[in-house]
C-alpha cells in the first residue's frame, strides 16, 4: 500500500487526466499550467511519486506507473506515521521468524536483519524500529549469559 498527501493526489489526478493525450509522458509545463503550486513544491511532489514508483519523472515528463492500492492522507506527518506503522508490522514479522519457537532473538542477529535483510534499515532507523516495539509491549530486551536478546511478549 502506497501513502501520499492530498498534494501529491492533486499532482497525481492531472497526471492521469492528461495520460491519454500525452503518450510519451505528459509534460512538466502542461501540470504546471494547470496547477497553483510552485515550481519548487510540484518539482519535490514529482520526484516523491518517482521515489515511490508511481510516476516516472524523466527530462521534462511525467508517466504514470501505478495507480491501484494509495492511501490519501493530509499532511506528510501522516503519511510518515502510516509508513511507520507498516514498517513496524514488518519488522515484528522477522522478529518473530528470527525468534521461532524459543521466543528469543539475539540482539545482533536482530539488528542485522534489520539492517541488512528486505528493510535495510539505516542504524538509526533500526535503534528507533527496536525501541518502538519495545514502547509497545511487543518485545522486550533481556540479558542472558551469552549476550542480550529480545524476547516475544504476545
Amino acid at each position: 500500500m502506497l501513502h501520499i498527501t492530498r498534494k501529491e493526489n492533486m499532482v497525481l489526478n492531472q497526471i492521469k487526466y492528461f495520460q491519454n493525450e500525452y503518450k510519451d509522458g505528459v509534460p512538466y509545463r502542461i501540470i504546471k499550467l494547470d496547477l497553483d503550486l510552485s515550481e519548487m513544491d510540484l518539482k519535490d511532489i514529482l520526484k516523491t511519486l518517482d521515489d515511490k514508483g508511481i510516476a516516472s519523472y524523466v527530462d521534462g515528463t511525467v508517466k504514470l506507473l501505478e495507480t491501484g492500492n494509495i492511501n490519501v492522507w493530509e499532511s506528510q506527518e501522516d503519511v510518515k506515521k502510516e509508513e511507520l506503522n507498516q514498517t513496524e508490522e514488518k519488522a515484528f514479522v522477522i522478529i518473530k521468524e528470527i525468534a521461532g519457537e524459543s521466543g528469543l532473538a539475539s540482539r545482533s542477529l536482530l539488528e542485522g536483519h534489520m539492517l541488512y535483510g528486505d528493510l535495510k534499515l539505516s542504524s538509526l532507523k533500526t535503534y528507533s524500529m527496536i525501541i518502538a516495539l519495545e514502547n509497545k509491549g511487543l518485545i522486550k530486551k533481556i540479558q542472558l549469559p551469552d549476550g542480550e536478546y529480545y524476547t516475544l511478549n504476545f
